[in-house]
């Protein structure tokens, strides 16, 4: 199992958990199975299939973007980090 870092602004869908394991071969199935467990986490990270510009996702530290994006692979013990973007000024 993979496990996901969950960031404040989600935490309010996952029952304020901070880390979740969960099974996935890929990002896209990782989120899948998360929003089947706490439904509506997967409208808050992607847009039209795909990731919302404002939402970064992490595999080991790597942005996905640059590797094969949602269908990016993982395997057990994988770290994954979703990290929307802070606006201030």
């Amino acid at each position: 199992m993979a496990i996901v870092k969950i960031p404040t602004p989600l935490r309010a869908l996952t029952e304020n958990k901070t880390e979740i394991q969960i099974n996935g071969k890929t990002i896209i199935e990782v989120i899948d199975n998360l929003d089947s467990l706490y439904i509506g986490i997967k409208d808050k990270i992607l847009e039209n299939g795909k990731l919302k510009h404002f939402v970064n996702v992490y595999v080991n530290g790597e942005d996905i973007r640059y590797i094969d994006s949602l269908e990016t692979s993982i395997d057990n013990n994988d770290e994954i980090s979703i990290v929307p973007a802070v606006a201030g000024g």
